[in-house]
């Protein structure tokens, strides 16, 4: 069976393929806008671990949404669920058997509820995995720290494809730079550069 699980070359999304690697053929996606070359990090982490890649053009309207809706709340996690609901709905048009990405189970933002994934599965006669929806936070890392050789940084500066760095871009671009800092909180993020001997 075929899966395309939505990638983003960090720690969780990674330990989500390794884990489904078993039992399906796993394509890794990055939905992304066309803003930036941020996809091209998800497509090296790919490489490096051998595993086929495409990437998904989302409509530029959902980021323009996002970006006015965070700007409004003050906050990036109604506008990052947003997005990401448009990915899963971008890849699940895709004509695999599955879709997967690497929602853990103590994430606030992106989460899909179990009415979500039905409704998914349902429209798009696909199966939607979320191989780490049983897992917290420290069972996660365990799992990368013995598994993935990853760097860890703030946000701004990790190499990754997540949404977030084109969200950032095109919030600069709209409300200046300052709302950047305004929206989004100091974080850190992970990029995987393979797995460990």
């Amino acid at each position: 069976m075929e899966l395309a699980l939505l990638y983003s070359g960090g720690k969780d999304s990674t330990l989500a393929t390794l884990m489904l690697d078993s039992f399906y053929d796993v394509r890794l996606v990055t939905a992304h806008f066309g803003l930036t070359g941020d996809w091209k990090h998800a497509k090296a982490a790919a490489e490096t671990l051998g595993y086929p890649f495409e990437t998904v053009e989302l409509d530029d309207d959902v980021a323009a949404d996002a970006v006015e809706r965070m700007h409004d709340d003050g906050y990036p996690r109604n506008g990052i669920q947003q997005v990401h609901e448009a990915a899963l709905e971008a890849v699940a048009g895709l004509g695999y058997d599955a879709i997967a990405d690497g929602t853990r189970r103590d994430d606030r933002v992106p989460t899909i509820s179990r009415a979500q994934a039905q409704s998914l599965e349902d429209r798009y006669d696909v199966d939607y995995l979320a191989p780490l929806s049983g897992f917290g936070r420290r069972a996660v890392d365990r799992l990368v720290d013995a598994t993935l050789d990853i760097e860890v940084g703030p946000s701004e500066t990790v190499p990754k494809a997540d949404y977030e760095g084109e969200l950032r871009q095109l919030l600069a671009e709209t409300h200046g730079a300052d709302a950047v800092g305004h929206v989004f909180p100091e974080h850190e993020q992970t990029y995987v550069r393979g797995l460990l001997d």
